[in-house]
């Protein structure tokens, strides 16, 4: 059975840091594409960051440079290091796993991702 389970948001100052994690079971995340979206009240999910399973990384414009994607195998947990936030950053955040097994392109629409996890909220203040 996969499960996905978000961990590490909470409430930070603008300027601030999070890292989030994701612990995955019930396959390997290093077969699969893996991203990172949100969603805050009223607005669509959005793709934050992806991570292909050769470790190849790609980021929405409005968190290049802040937002760090990474993995660990061993660990079957994805990570989201978050940097300099900002208050636009305030979300639900989602860790998601890419439909297909060995897919070597990943893209940052959430139609590509077949499994969710639960969400984990991060909150920016001014």
């Amino acid at each position: 059975q996969v499960q996905l389970v978000e961990s590490g948001g909470g409430s930070v100052e603008a300027g601030g840091s999070l890292r989030l994690s994701c612990a995955a079971s019930g396959y390997t995340i290093s077969a699969y594409c893996m991203g990172w979206f949100r969603q805050a009240p009223g607005l669509e999910r959005e793709g934050v960051a992806l991570i292909t399973r050769d470790g190849y990384t790609s980021y929405a414009d409005s968190v290049k440079g802040r937002f760090t994607i990474d993995k660990d195998s061993a660990k079957n947990t994805l990570y989201l290091q978050m940097n300099s936030l900002k208050t636009e950053d305030t979300a639900l955040y989602y860790c998601a796993r890419g439909r297909f097994l060995g897919a070597v392109v990943c893209g940052l629409s959430p139609a590509s991702y077949s499994y969710w996890g639960q969400g984990t909220q991060v909150t920016v203040s001014s």
